[in-house]
């Protein structure tokens, strides 16, 4: 029976390591990077390994950046009064792309999830509460799924035990229908988390 070489199997290995790989998806990435030229593939490896140089994780909000602090904890023009926790880089992205929020952030790096062996000791929950001092109100941005709720509740239920006399508000944002989806597709948790956050008009 015909195997594949010991080189391909090998990079095949840590293509299905990476999430949402399996084992035909890898095999394709790699024949497909076979046929690259060699140039290219040099190209494409010293970028890997400039992501783990070039970048950092921020000692204030635990973001991936170029620079500690990052650049959205240097920026003297945001409201520091405002905290907005969020699971990933990526989730903060996104709500800087909506130009709606002028405050700091704090990226947890994952949710609660015992299913996955994550606990609130893999995310950056005890730097959390050091930032709360300086903090009139506390946004739980966390996802709108089962880990990202528990992950939300455990944080107000930690800062209620730890700081027990802070006047901080602990607030969650609206999870609700997405513009342009219709009602009938909805599932009941999105139509009651919309009903929850609905607001005048």
């Amino acid at each position: 029976m015909a195997k594949l070489p010991r080189a391909i199997e090998r990079l095949v290995e840590q293509f299905e390591r990476l999430p949402g790989i399996g084992p035909k998806s890898a095999q394709r990435l790699v024949f497909y990077l076979l046929r690259t030229p060699e140039a290219q593939l040099e190209e494409f490896a010293n970028r890997l390994i400039a992501l783990k140089r070039d970048t950092v994780l921020c000692a204030y909000c635990h973001n991936v950046s170029e620079t500690d602090p990052c650049q959205i904890c240097q920026d003297e023009r945001r409201d520091t009064t405002k905290l907005l926790v969020v699971e990933t880089p990526l989730d903060l992205l996104s709500v800087e792309r909506s130009e709606k929020y002028d405050g700091l952030y704090h990226v947890l790096h994952g949710a609660i999830s015992p299913l996955n062996n994550i606990g609130p000791e893999q995310l950056y929950l005890n730097d959390l509460l050091k930032r709360l001092d300086r903090v009139d109100e506390l946004i739980l941005a966390t996802n709108a799924t089962m880990e990202g709720e528990s992950t939300a509740l455990y944080i107000a239920e930690l800062i209620k035990e730890s700081l027990p006399d802070n006047q901080l508000k602990i607030t969650r944002i609206g999870h609700g229908l997405p513009i342009g989806a219709d009602i009938e597709y909805a599932d009941g948790v999105t139509i009651a988390r919309a009903l929850e956050g609905r607001r005048g008009v």
